[in-house]
């Protein structure tokens, strides 16, 4: 199993916020945190709003691919 540091850091954008406006924001960029089993049940956790991770239904979020410049410059700003 990879460790925190070498596994590779995932984004997403919210596409639907709806039933979670304070928590989730359209077209915001979110952090997406490696869960398994969240997966297994349909969903995706992120760091939401709170500054904590939750999941939620992943068809709330569209996966996308960072330049490898962005992708660390977010890391250390996300």
């Amino acid at each position: 199993m990879k460790s925190a540091t070498e596994m590779e850091v995932q984004f997403a954008v919210c596409v639907n916020n709806e039933g979670y406006p304070a928590s989730l924001e359209v077209g915001k960029l979110y952090r997406i945190i490696p869960d398994d089993e969240a997966a297994s049940h349909g969903h995706l956790r992120v760091i939401d709003e709170s500054g904590e991770d939750y999941g939620y239904p992943s068809d709330r979020f569209f996966p996308i691919k960072v330049p490898p410049a962005l992708k660390k410059v977010l890391q250390v700003a996300l």
